[in-house]
């Protein structure tokens, strides 16, 4: 998901190189074929994470980055997120979330999922987007930093290789932005917590085990999508 100094864990989709060892805290996005916007309405669109912390409500900037945030919305609606945990959290850090394989918190495959290859999803402008391979292309189009409590995506570290990982930033993390040169991160911010900051905080400090996974599973029930 992004990239953090300390020991290594095992690899997590929306986190460092599919082919590296993910490094702790590492959250690496790569990209290489920025899509190219067509005009989009400008909208307000928001995701509310019912969770078993708590919870708390996003706002989605699908007029900034309407592919990342429909790819969002459109799992959210069609309950691929039910029942998901939060995989990864490092105080101090991030919290990762996403994975289909977590639905099981104790699985050694949570974090290396994503959705169905094939599947399809709208953006407001009427284009149809396929998942490649379960992946979505790369959207580069907004200069918005990793700041505390944004939403951003995870991938493998290769181009095009974002799906349905996310992760929450818990501080600035501006190394993980795809315009900051000084690392070859690259994590497209798709949205922000406008309610419910205390939840992600709660989650962000709960005890955690190996790989980082929280001892107690944070379960996210369902995500509800609002406009």
């Amino acid at each position: 998901a992004a990239r953090h100094r300390g020991s290594t864990s095992p690899l997590m989709m929306g986190i460092f190189a599919a082919s590296m060892a993910l490094t702790r805290g590492s959250v690496m996005l790569s990209s290489r074929s920025a899509v190219t916007r067509t005009s989009v309405a400008r909208m307000s669109m928001y995701a509310t994470f019912k969770t078993s912390k708590g919870d708390f409500k996003a706002e989605l900037f699908v007029d900034k980055l309407p592919i990342t945030a429909s790819n969002f919305a459109d799992l959210a609606k069609t309950g691929f997120y039910d029942g998901l945990s939060f995989h990864r959290v490092i105080k101090g850090f991030m919290c990762q979330f996403g994975c289909p394989n977590s639905k099981d918190p104790r699985s050694p495959r949570a974090g290396t999922g994503g959705p169905p290859a094939g599947s399809t999803f709208t953006t407001p402008d009427g284009k149809t987007i396929t998942r490649d391979g379960g992946n979505i292309p790369d959207e580069l189009l907004a200069e918005i930093s990793n700041l505390p409590m944004t939403i951003s995506m995870a991938n493998t570290g290769q181009p095009n290789s974002g799906g349905s990982q996310i992760f929450i930033n818990t501080k600035h993390n501006s190394f993980l932005d795809y315009f900051d040169s000084s690392t070859p991160s690259k994590h497209p911010v798709f949205g922000r917590i406008v309610e419910g900051m205390d939840i992600v905080t709660t989650i962000e400090k709960v005890q955690t085990g190996p790989g980082d996974k929280p001892v107690e599973p944070v379960v996210v029930t369902t995500i509800e999508i609002s406009e």
